[in-house]
């Protein structure tokens, strides 16, 4: 324990002073509403329920960005004109295609994923995940009655992977093939892959990423990795707590799935609905009983992925998923093949008790390998390698992270930055601090920095007053924000970042609907 002691404290005076940095914002665009402005109910007490912004590949001058409600837009980069391409809310009379589709209540619920193939130039093909409830009237194979250029002949729907306990919801993973992608409404197909049982409304099935590296003929080249979050599963005292350790369902796990059954034919199994291949390095192929789709592990809700690449040495790169902690630790996790990531056993690095409260790790800190009911052999949890807390200059909800990978902003190379959703605030850790992190200690952690906001020529501390000011503007009731939290209080922020596919930065919020550019960055 002494050695371990002296090891983090020399390992924190040994770190180099690093700058105070700022960022510098401008309005970008100003998002429909697809909320209320009098402050009441849940989700649709926000403005826009903006959740996340892509750029169409190949230089198309397009970024597509996703609202939860259901619109997912075209933004058009010069002119910021915006084009509804598709609605996925078909609920109670809205002109979507889904009739099931859930988005009332559960901050990520509704449109919750989006993404392009690394091939969309030439097939036309991306993929999303919305929440369903099956529960719902209708059907639930999509209505194109506002939408005729997609084709629904063929279309069918998946069974349920089960998860283990009662399920409330579904998240539904459908590949897209427009047929004619200069067009700004979808022509064309889609094919549902899969479809996953939640145990409630908490934390979804939702982001998901390629390897941006991977090229035609590498192992990783169109191989999709998604996050599936808990399910609400991890923190309840019934029988359901174990899903996230249990490798006999998908929930609070990192996937890993070939969507075209034509690639990697020779390297991969074919899935047990028939919709999508399974590579065969997956780490649990061979266990039995396991769900061979699995990645990783042990997650609450590991909601937002990010490759780390680093342009000056290719065996830097790593992928990245921020979870959402239950009471105490907000955490930035590497994410290692077939890692177990500790939760519900731990949260952050420390031991997370039946009661979800923590306290310091066991001397012998290991955790059994689950597959349903089962036990096997023991392992090491995989720790974070950045964490904060949930106290006054920390926060409620980790957001969106990036490793800068821009030309813009010089100062940032080399930063990943990242926010907490609740209170605005942004913070930065060198990307060399969190690869020396990620040393299999649980108390190595990555040294983090505050990151302040110029808007209009005005400081701020965190993105709270900035969305406030905007909420306000464009008619919201709230006297502050909509929602509220343990740290932010009275209102959410709910700012995240993005990038376009220079690797520029852009911050979005959902209380006031509002996408802005990162244009400038300064450290001193």
């Amino acid at each position: 324990m002494i050695n371990l002691i002296l090891f983090v404290f020399f390992f924190t005076i040994a770190l180099p002073a690093s700058a105070q940095v700022s960022i510098e914002i401008q309005d970008y665009a100003t998002m429909p509403m697809t909320g209320r402005v009098d402050g009441k109910g849940s989700n649709d007490s926000l403005l826009a329920r903006v959740n996340g912004l892509r750029e169409e590949p190949g230089g198309a001058n397009r970024l597509f960005v996703p609202d939860l409600n259901g619109p997912l837009y075209i933004l058009a980069k010069d002119s910021k004109k915006l084009t509804t391409y598709l609605d996925f809310n078909g609920r109670e009379g809205h002109p979507g295609l889904f009739h099931k589709v859930f988005l009332e209540t559960g901050y990520g619920n509704g449109l919750n994923g989006f993404y392009f193939d690394p091939d969309y130039r030439r097939n036309g093909k991306f993929y999303t995940v919305h929440t369903e409830d099956p529960a719902a009237p209708g059907s639930n194979l999509p209505d194109n009655a506002s939408f005729p250029g997609l084709n629904v002949s063929g279309y069918t729907t998946t069974k349920p992977i089960p998860t283990p306990g009662p399920t409330q919801y579904e998240g539904v993973l459908i590949e897209w093939t427009d047929t004619n992608i200069s067009n700004e409404t979808f022509e064309g197909t889609a094919r549902e892959l899969l479809r996953v049982q939640m145990n409630a409304r908490l934390h979804p099935m939702g982001d998901m990423i390629f390897n941006p590296t991977a090229r035609a003929g590498d192992p990783d080249w169109r191989v999709l990795y998604l996050e599936c979050g808990d399910g609400g599963s991890g923190e309840s005292t019934t029988s359901i707590r174990p899903n996230p350790q249990r490798l006999d369902n998908l929930e609070g796990k990192i996937l890993r799935i070939i969507p075209d059954l034509n690639e990697h034919t020779a390297t991969s199994t074919v899935s047990e609905n028939g919709r999508y291949r399974i590579p065969n390095d997956n780490p649990f192929v061979a266990t039995p009983g396991a769900r061979n789709e699995i990645w990783a592990y042990g997650f609450r809700n590991p909601h937002r992925l990010n490759w780390a690449i680093d342009p000056d040495n290719p065996a830097n790169n790593r992928l990245i998923a921020n979870s959402v902690g239950l009471h105490t630790w907000e955490t930035v996790n590497i994410v290692r093949k077939g890692g177990n990531y500790g939760y519900p056993q731990r949260e952050g690095n420390e031991l997370l008790k039946p009661d979800n409260t923590t306290t310091s790790l066991p001397a012998v800190d290991r955790i059994p390998v689950q597959v349903s009911d089962i036990t096997n052999e023991m392992v090491v949890p995989t720790y974070p390698v950045i964490q904060y807390k949930h106290e006054p200059g920390g926060g409620d909800a980790i957001g969106a992270g990036f490793l800068y990978s821009g030309k813009a902003l010089p100062v940032l190379r080399g930063k990943y930055l990242f926010t907490d959703i609740t209170t605005g605030r942004i913070w930065y850790a060198d990307y060399t601090d969190m690869l020396a992190a990620d040393d299999g200690k649980p108390n190595t952690l990555a040294r983090i920095h505050e990151v302040k906001i110029l808007l209009n020529k005005q400081l701020y501390d965190t993105m709270f007053p900035i969305a406030e000011a905007a909420y306000h503007s464009r008619g919201g009731k709230d006297p502050d924000l909509p929602g509220r939290a343990t740290v932010s209080g009275d209102g959410r922020a709910d700012a995240r970042f993005a990038i376009d596919a220079a690797g520029e930065l852009y911050l979005y919020s959902k209380t006031d609907g509002m996408i802005r550019a990162v244009v400038a960055a300064t450290a001193k």
